[in-house]
């Protein structure tokens, strides 16, 4: 099984870290975040990974070099001179999982104790397209599920904007943990090109098609965006 880690974000909330480093390079007990990603998949099974770079790309170049990749087979998929935002940085890096059944995209910026085996397995007997990760946690953006946590929907609390794949009598929201199991059958079914949000793709799969929910409400969750939570992650993560 092969994954791809998107890294190539501005990381702007993280400033000023952020205006002399990539995201992926800010630590949480001596090591960055890229280093405990590629661990985390290797938990899994997974040391096939592709990263995408953007800013600050010769770092963490570096980095994996200098390291020897920390013991995985990690390829770069460059973005140096335009940022594809996550569906355009899937799309362009989707040769890397030709003939792969099923495969694994996380945001580097994100630390989970979510057990990503049982979560692929749950994938795998599920016959969705793509599985999200998602958590019962206070976010303004909210994925919405019917009650059999598939894909609905998406609203966002702060500007009281909603988008509806599905019409359903009920929906549920849930926070998106920035983790997915996805078949080559969401890039082969992507009607767009350049550079657009996953979410967008998911909404517009989710139509016609099995986009499902895996709620991992309980486990521990950082999304390591600001200074506090790379702080508060010293706490949670070795």
């Amino acid at each position: 099984m092969k994954a791809m880690l998107f890294a190539a974000g501005l990381g702007t909330r993280l400033k000023p870290f952020t205006d002399h480093h990539p995201k992926a390079l800010a630590e949480v007990n001596g090591k960055t975040l890229l280093e405990h990603n590629i661990r985390y998949l290797q938990k899994a099974g997974i040391y096939e990974v592709i990263v995408n770079v953007h800013h600050f790309p010769n770092q963490i170049e570096e980095v994996l070099f200098e390291n020897d990749s920390f013991g995985s087979n990690v390829l770069v998929s460059d973005e140096r001179y335009e940022v594809l935002e996550t569906g355009g940085g899937l799309l362009k890096a989707g040769h890397f999982f030709e003939g792969e059944d099923d495969f694994v995209v996380m945001n580097v910026d994100v630390l989970t104790s979510l057990d990503l085996t049982v979560m692929i397995a749950a994938h795998r007997e599920s016959e969705a397209i793509a599985t999200l990760a998602v958590m019962e946690r206070n976010s303004a953006r909210q994925l919405l599920f019917d009650d059999h946590m598939h894909l609905c929907g998406w609203t966002n609390t702060e500007k009281n904007q909603q988008r509806i794949s599905r019409e359903v009598a009920w929906m549920q929201p849930f926070a998106f943990s920035g983790v997915q199991v996805l078949t080559p059958a969401v890039l082969h079914n992507c009607p767009f090109q350049g550079k657009f949000s996953l979410i967008d793709l998911y909404l517009h799969l989710a139509k016609d098609q099995l986009i499902y929910g895996y709620n991992h409400t309980g486990n521990v969750f950082i999304d390591v965006g600001r200074p506090e939570s790379l702080e508060k992650a010293g706490y949670l993560f070795e």
